[in-house]
């Protein structure tokens, strides 16, 4: 939906028409999802996460005032839900130089003692090149790592950025030019799909990334998704040289609930069952 069409349907919302507003909530609940996602790095996480926002949007839409575009808003109302959801699952910063060591020290595990291939390895393949890049993210400070995923993954203009973050678009270009610097320095330095000289492989770190409970086969972090992607998942990330082509080549994935239908649900019940699992 163009973003013309999408005002119009906001307005229309904001004067009480259901239809409406379930077509709103329809708009955009898929980048909600996808931002939740990137942020949380696990698909059930981020599908409450996402409902949490989604409520937000719903129960604050009077207060926009159409000052920015719609999309804008909501990616600001869910920049700021996503950062505060469930506090005891965000996992701590870490340094550069940590996941260095980190990830060394799990490569020396596989050299010294190779894992046999197991048939479903591809998978977890791609479960640690998740759980990579999320780690990627986490050794940024909060508000680089909000730069580089609103500016570098989601490619959203520096304007339209800077106003999710309310600072200056000269302000957000800096932070984002920080962030890009400080993960092409760490993809050139460790990962082999960068730099084909480098040791790192995905494939390498598998046996540690399931030993140490990184990767949970039991709870894995795609979900269902996986064996429908996976494939083109493996063969799109071995081809990139960047960071920004690596978290860009990861499958962008639409939200297991339709929270649309779920809002209509809602209103016509006249209850509060959208927070309703």
């Amino acid at each position: 939906m163009d973003d013309d069409a999408l005002a119009l349907l906001v307005r229309r919302a904001q004067e009480g028409d259901a239809d409406a507003l379930e077509g709103v909530v329809r708009a955009v609940q898929d980048d909600v999802f996808g931002l939740a996602l990137r942020r949380l790095g696990h698909a059930d996480d981020a599908h409450d996460a996402a409902q949490e926002v989604l409520i937000r949007i719903v129960t604050k839409l009077s207060t926009f005032r159409g000052e920015s575009l719609f999309r804008t808003w909501a990616y600001l109302v869910a920049a700021y839900g996503i950062l505060n959801f469930r506090l005891e699952l965000r996992i701590p910063e870490r340094s550069f130089g940590e996941a260095s060591a980190q990830l060394d020290a799990a490569l020396d595990q596989f050299e010294q003692e190779p894992a046999p291939r197991e048939p479903e390895q591809d998978v977890f393949v791609n479960e640690v090149k998740l759980a990579c890049t999320h780690g990627m993210l986490l050794c940024l400070d909060r508000s680089h790592r909000l730069a580089y995923v609103l500016g570098e993954i989601l490619e959203l203009a520096s304007e339209e950025a800077a106003s999710i973050l309310e600072v200056s678009a000269a302000a957000f270009r800096k932070r984002l030019s920080r962030a890009r610097e400080e993960m092409e320095a760490f993809l050139q330095r460790q990962c082999g799909l960068a730099v084909p000289a480098n040791r790192c492989r995905c494939a390498k770190l598998v046996p540690t990334a399931v030993a140490s409970g990184v990767v949970d086969p039991s709870r894995l972090a795609l979900g269902p998704l996986v064996a429908t992607r996976a494939d083109r998942l493996r063969l799109d990330v071995e081809q990139l040289r960047t960071a920004a082509e690596v978290f860009r080549s990861l499958p962008s994935y639409a939200s297991p609930t339709d929270f649309a239908a779920r809002v209509r649900g809602w209103i016509d019940s006249g209850s509060q069952g959208l927070g309703d699992s």
